[in-house]
């Protein structure tokens, strides 16, 4: 009778000391998981926008859209659907992705028509994304802030006009 009392007492430690350690190693295996999770989010935003860029300095245009709608696509399709999940429900994730032109000799901004022009800066950016932790331990409920951007020079236009803002 005893023997079988030991080992009953023997299965009830088991199971005390595998949730001590199991809960611990879940929460370590889940922080690991979130931190991969952030930075593959900022990775695939910073090649979404340098995507964005070298269809930009080519002066593409998508059929029916201008040259700045015609980036914005490129970015978001390049984005891998992930610019939709880091807005709020129902915003247009266009009003998170910025287009602008620079002056190469002055660093001045360039607006209106022409500013696509071959020789100038074009730097595309995304901002204002934000990515809610899984695991909050230890962090709060801080979002972690998502933005890229790159830029380069752009090329003269095939017809020497450039396309349309």
């Amino acid at each position: 009778m005893s023997g079988s009392s030991r080992t009953h007492s023997r299965k009830g430690a088991t199971i005390v000391e595998m949730s001590v350690i199991l809960v611990p190693l879940l929460a370590l295996g889940l922080a690991t998981f979130d931190f991969a999770l952030a930075i593959t989010l900022q990775n695939t935003m910073q090649f979404a926008v340098r995507q964005g860029v070298r269809y930009a300095i080519t002066s593409q245009t998508a059929t029916g859209l201008n040259h700045d709608a015609s980036v914005k696509a490129v970015v978001v399709t390049n984005s891998m659907g992930m610019i939709p999940l880091l807005i709020p429900t129902n915003a247009d994730p266009n009003n998170y992705i910025s287009i602008t032109y620079y002056d190469p000799g002055t660093f001045t901004l360039q607006t209106g028509t022409g500013s696509n022009k071959g020789g100038n800066i074009c730097q595309v950016s995304v901002t204002g994304l934000s990515y809610k932790w899984m695991a909050t331990l230890m962090r709060g409920n801080t979002a972690l802030n998502i933005a890229a951007s790159s830029s380069d020079i752009m090329e003269a236009s095939p017809n020497g006009i450039p396309p349309t803002r």
